[in-house]
């Protein structure tokens, strides 16, 4: 017998979203302004419908906003979605801090050994 877990929805919460890497590659494209579906869809080189579905994913945990703008829909990054990331991954600045001074302390000390032979 075989059992299939069902994956959490993707739009569930932002981890999960930008789990996809064609996501993390609009909000990258959205750092420099609102765009156009169709603007996303040929810098990422993939279908419009496809474009959008990412788009909807990234709506719905509110990372991208979108606005009306005359007869096209404009697509803009909403980074305050992120801060949830961004507290969980600042957790870890201190472990990188503290490997990043025994290297250094490491470098040194080893600089002297060398300086004394």
């Amino acid at each position: 017998m075989i059992v299939v877990m069902a994956r959490a929805a993707t739009t569930s919460d932002v981890f999960n979203a930008i789990a996809e890497p064609q996501r993390r590659e609009i909000l990258m494209l959205l750092r420099a302004g609102e765009r156009p579906v169709t603007e996303l869809s040929r810098e990422l080189g993939i279908s419009q419908p496809g474009a959008s579905k990412h788009l909807r994913v990234l709506r719905e945990v509110g990372l991208v906003r979108d606005r009306q703008a005359g007869k096209q829909r404009l697509y803009g990054l909403d980074a305050r979605g992120l801060r949830t990331v961004h507290e969980w991954t600042g957790g870890f600045e201190q472990f990188w801090n503290q490997s990043f001074d025994r290297l250094d302390t490491y470098v040194k000390d080893l600089k002297q050994a060398r300086q004394e032979e």
